[in-house]
Order: C-alpha cells, then sequence, then structure tokens
C-alpha cells in the first residue's frame, strides 16, 4: 500500500484537529487515532481482529513491524506501561491522545513500530 502524494498535508491536519481533543474510551482513544493516521497517510482505512494485547492487535492489520529508531512521520507505534497506540511526528517524537489533547514524548519510549505505506 502506498501513501497519498498529499500524506504529509493529510497528517498535519489530523494532527491540529486532535491538538484539543480529549480522550474518550468509546469515540476518541489510542486506536482510534492510529487508524485516523493510517488513513491519513493512504486513504485507506485498515482492518483489524482483536486480540489479547494491542500489539497482537495491531499486528492484524498486515503492516510490518520496523525497528523503532526507523520509523518514520505517519507510522504507528506502540509505547508501554501503559499499552498506548500513538503516530511517528518526526524522527524524535510520536504523539498520543492524552485526558486533554495530544501528549507528544521522545520516540524512544516506544517499544514497537509499524510501516505504514511506503
Amino acid at each position: 500500500m502506498t501513501r497519498l502524494p498529499d500524506w504529509p498535508e493529510r497528517l498535519a491536519a489530523l494532527i491540529i484537529a486532535a491538538e484539543h481533543r480529549p480522550f474518550d474510551a468509546a469515540c476518541w482513544n489510542c486506536g482510534r487515532f492510529a487508524m485516523a493516521a493510517v488513513v491519513a497517510c493512504t486513504g485507506q482505512r485498515p482492518s483489524w481482529q482483536h486480540r489479547p494485547t494491542l500489539a497482537a492487535m495491531a499486528d492484524t492489520a498486515g503492516y510490518p513491524r520496523v525497528p523503532v529508531p526507523f520509523a518514520r512521520a505517519g507510522d504507528v507505534v506502540l509505547a508501554s506501561d501503559p499499552d498506548r497506540l500513538g503516530v511517528v511526528l518526526d524522527a524524535g517524537r510520536v504523539a498520543f491522545v492524552g485526558p486533554v489533547g495530544l501528549l507528544r514524548a521522545p520516540i524512544t519510549t516506544c517499544a514497537v513500530a509499524w510501516r505504514i505505506g511506503w
């Protein structure tokens, strides 16, 4: 699956829209944020299957895992303690859904990364 030509602009628009959107367990959580990023980058909604862990569930979407240091903007990442999915903003930062909007963290807080498109 390839990324859309305008994926950087689409991802930036998602980040702006989500900047102050608070966590909501049913409507806006880490999984929905990660899925929105995939749609922004590729234009396609991924399908996935329920599994006991977020990592196993994310693996069912079919995107390849990559070493975290090689994750690039728009890729999906998993941080632990607590487990949560996020999106790579740039070479060193990721964003996660937080109580009152997006939280940013160093990419080194992540344990797993998935390459979204090419």
